[in-house]
């Protein structure tokens, strides 16, 4: 059996998400029953994290094991010649014996974009938020999700995890011009993290939350004290490392 690995730009809008549901079109879904098709075997394929409905992701990792002979280059010109327009396989490479695209991963980079005034074109794209933001206390807040940190107030309540635990290695807004872009680096997140601190921290940015508040929600271990999950369509799942 070969071990096989892809990496995949889409775009969120018209998905459920990545992993495959009963409600809906889902990214995994579409490139499965392609694969399927060209390698003429059932395939299992495997995500390097969950993306929610509406988040867009520029490398996400995937792996699949297979049989067939077939050469990656070809493998990878049949996807992006069956798959929708609105999924791009950008590599198709073998991997190491026993690989395995979540639990080998070492990090994911995140990116959450926000425009300060409206975008007919970009509305898919930035979360518009019309309220003035101190940039400055929200980088005070990011700064402090830095490290070892439990997540259990920034997780949905349904989330199946062992544990709440992530080490944050990198945490900050970046203001350019009326964009913000935050930038969060970690070995793992929980289901709806980032979401829930990009919406937290605008909270802040905005003066509804004061920035001495925030240590008390991360330490509550509580999803209702933290603030509202940010809307779907300004993540990015932007890297993965191995």
């Amino acid at each position: 059996m070969r071990e096989i690995k892809l990496v995949i730009e889409y775009d969120g809008t018209n998905f459920v998400g990545w992993q495959t549901q009963q409600n809906g079109r889902s990214v995994q879904e579409e490139i499965t029953k392609v694969l399927d098709q060209v390698l003429q075997e059932p395939i299992s394929l495997i995500g390097a994290g969950r993306t929610d409905s509406g988040v867009h992701a520029r490398a996400q990792v995937a792996g699949f094991r297979a049989k067939s002979a077939l050469g990656v280059g070809s493998i990878h010109s049949a996807l992006n010649g069956i798959l929708p327009d609105d999924i791009y396989v950008r590599s198709v490479e073998e991997a190491p014996p026993g690989f395995h695209a979540r639990f080998d991963a070492k990090e994911r980079f995140y990116r959450y974009f926000i425009v300060l005034t409206p975008s007919a074109i970009g509305r898919m794209y930035h979360w518009y938020v019309k309220y003035d933001l101190n940039v400055d206390a929200m980088n005070a807040i990011a700064r402090q999700i830095l490290g070892d940190q439990d997540f259990e107030s920034f997780c949905k309540y349904e989330a199946e995890v062992n544990h709440y635990r992530c080490t944050v290695t990198r945490s900050e807004w970046i203001q350019r011009g009326e964009e913000l872009v935050y930038e969060i680096r970690a070995n793992r997140f929980l289901h709806g993290m980032v979401r829930a601190l990009v919406g937290t921290m605008v909270d802040v940015g905005r003066g509804y939350t004061p920035v001495e508040e925030f240590g008390a929600i991360l330490q509550a271990r509580d999803r209702r004290k933290a603030g509202m999950a940010a809307p779907p369509h300004g993540l990015f799942l932007e890297e993965v490392t191995y």
